[in-house]
């Protein structure tokens, strides 16, 4: 069975675990083939189907094996056997050991204010870090180099942008661990164990002493900043497919929550009753946890509408995740989110779309839909399956959060990329008029703007996946950085991304740019699939520095990490320090479990 899905290098491993009559001991895909393919490659309707298993992760897949329903399948193997077929079905390929902790008593570290507000450092998302925050300068960028590694334990992707602050990072991790960092050392004051997977950026409140997150079951925390301490824990939607990957954003009291899903995922299942999850944003009491309001995506609750081949239901609407950290106006009393696409026909007027919601209320105060007509799930990825509506995509969300940017003369303009591969500016003023669009790239499902642009000093900048499979096989691929002016959307300049692929032990490697990008006085930073983290002048695109982390490193534990595709999170500039996680085993990425810190040398 072909699985186009797994990427160019997942399926040629596969391809040669899976020759007949290999010698024993079995490999962890044999055992696969052998005691789970049957059910989990579609022919049992309900078996959740492979595609999910990399979101799930090692720790789920291993307790339904060795206690729950699946335990009967492994009878008569090793524990090392089952231990090593959950890790490669979720994807846990790096081994590390336990984080190394600070030597000796360690006084918690007094709260301070944060300087960087979250996801996109500030309420505008814009990504722009001052030069007072950043501690560093255009000068220092070229002489910068690996002051510490940290390894996340057991990890095969490194996706929670650390948050700094009064000398220490905060940052999740695959297993759901949350780490409090020493920035001097990379060592940990503290850790704190959430149920699964947190992706999202740990945000704090206005004084510094609380953090809040949420992991892949959708449980939103608060935790005290100097020590961890569990301070509560709110489930923040009912739908057993609900995810928190956007992060949360504080303001004022409350939490605001973006919601999405898994669901895309389960509906390859062909007996998977597709699809009933809505996206949306959900406010939160700081103090408590009590939820105050849900803002939908989808107004209209999802009704039966028919079955599929199989006899499985199906239902309408549904989908228009939100993937990205809102984006708050307090002058307007506003929040902005981006969404993904409806995974039922007809796609929902709202999919795809720039969502403007009350603070307050919660209320939908006007959309603007960039794309409409666009209904995917993962079926469609996977041949056409039962569960694929009839438009089959083309999948063109928009996953970067929009970006509320103050042009000369103190207008303000709301601006959008989407991965079709356009930049766009909305009137925040007009009921989301659209200003102006720009075309930087042929787009894609893997191509365009995925998670995140900056805006600073007179530019927009926008990152280009464009990668070597788009889905829209159509103009040009451009991968690289484009800088932008925002009051017309004219192109400045464009920097191609590099190739850094040409070595032959990288078969899932390339050289698009998904990854939030980040800009501070003069110097843009961004990180590529192929790992390269690279700085660019602002001015003229001009390259300043190149690193390549997608290699081993010695770390503050004393074991070797391997870095890889740079995806999802963006760099962080803070406190005289560059930070960037490195690794993504996701699809058609790399592999890898490293977090960097990087420091100017000092002249001799």
């Amino acid at each position: 069975m072909t699985r186009p899905w797994l990427g160019a290098a997942a399926a040629a491993a596969l391809a040669v675990f899976q020759v007949p009559g290999a010698a024993a001991p079995a490999t962890p895909a044999q055992l696969f083939e052998a005691r789970c393919g049957h059910c989990h490659e579609g022919a049992v309707p309900r078996a959740p189907h492979w595609v999910t298993f990399q979101i799930m992760g090692a720790e789920p897949i291993h307790a339904a094996i060795t206690e729950g329903t699946m335990r009967e399948h492994v009878e008569g193997l090793s524990a090392a056997d089952v231990r090593a077929l959950a890790d490669h079905l979720g994807g846990a390929t790096q081994i590390a050991v336990p984080a190394k902790r600070c030597d000796g008593p360690t006084s918690p570290a007094p709260p301070s204010p944060p300087s960087l507000a979250g996801w996109g450092f500030n309420l505008e998302n814009t990504r722009f870090v001052p030069a007072a925050v950043a501690g560093i300068d255009a000068e220092d960028v070229p002489s910068l180099g690996v002051k510490w590694v940290f390894a996340y334990p057991g990890a095969s992707r490194a996706r929670s942008q650390p948050s700094v602050q009064g000398g220490v990072v905060y940052v999740g991790s695959q297993d759901g661990t949350v780490y409090a960092l020493e920035l001097d050392s990379g060592c940990a004051r503290w850790t704190f164990k959430a149920d699964v997977e947190v992706r999202s950026a740990i945000t704090a409140d206005e004084t510094g002493q609380r953090l809040f997150f949420g992991d892949i079951r959708g449980v939103l925390y608060a935790v005290e900043s100097a020590s961890g301490a569990l301070i509560w824990r709110t489930q923040v939607d009912r739908h057993p497919d609900v995810t928190l990957t956007g992060s949360p954003r504080y303001h004022q009291g409350r939490v605001y929550a973006p919601l999405s899903s898994k669901e895309w995922a389960s509906a390859a299942d062909p007996g998977y009753p597709c699809c009933t999850f809505r996206g949306g944003v959900v406010a939160v009491d700081a103090s408590d946890g009590r939820i105050l309001w849900t803002a939908r995506s989808i107004a209209e609750a999802p009704v039966p509408a028919g079955r599929n081949d199989t006899g499985a239901q199906r239902f309408a609407p549904a989908g228009a995740p939100i993937w990205n950290s809102p984006t708050l106006d307090a002058r307007r009393g506003r929040l902005y989110v981006g969404t993904g696409e409806a995974y039922t026909s007809p796609a929902a007027d709202t999919s795809d779309s720039v969502l403007a919601f009350d603070l307050e209320s919660g209320h939908l105060a006007w959309s603007h839909q960039a794309l409409a007509g666009d209904a995917w799930n993962m079926a469609c990825f996977i041949g056409g399956g039962e569960n694929c509506p009839q438009e089959n995509g083309p999948d063109l969300d928009i996953g970067a959060p929009p970006m509320l940017v103050r042009l000369d003369g103190g207008k303000e303009v709301l601006v959008a990329g989407q991965k079709s591969g356009h930049v766009f500016a909305l009137d925040p003023d007009g009921g989301g008029k659209r200003l102006w669009t720009t075309r930087i790239g042929r787009g894609g499902f893997a191509g365009g703007v995925h998670w995140g642009m900056a805006a600073g000093e007179g530019r927009i900048y926008a990152p280009n996946a464009d990668t070597t499979f788009t889905g829209l096989e159509q103009g040009e691929a451009k991968p690289g950085l484009f800088a932008l002016d925002p009051a017309s959307g004219e192109i400045l300049w464009h920097a191609r991304a590099p190739d850094g692929c040409a070595d032959a032990d990288r078969p899932a490697c390339d050289p698009g740019f998904s990854a939030a990008v980040t800009a501070m006085p003069g110097v843009v930073f961004a990180g590529a699939f192929d790992g390269h983290l690279r700085a660019y002048r602002a001015a003229d695109g001009k390259l300043l520095w190149d690193f390549d982390t997608n290699r081993p490193f010695v770390t503050v534990s004393g074991e070797e990490g391997h870095g890889g595709s740079i995806e999802a999170d963006g760099p962080v500039v803070a406190e005289g320090h560059v930070l960037v996680n490195s690794g993504y085993l996701f699809g058609d990425r790399m592999a890898g479990n490293l977090l960097f810190a990087f420091v100017p040398k000092k002249a001799p």
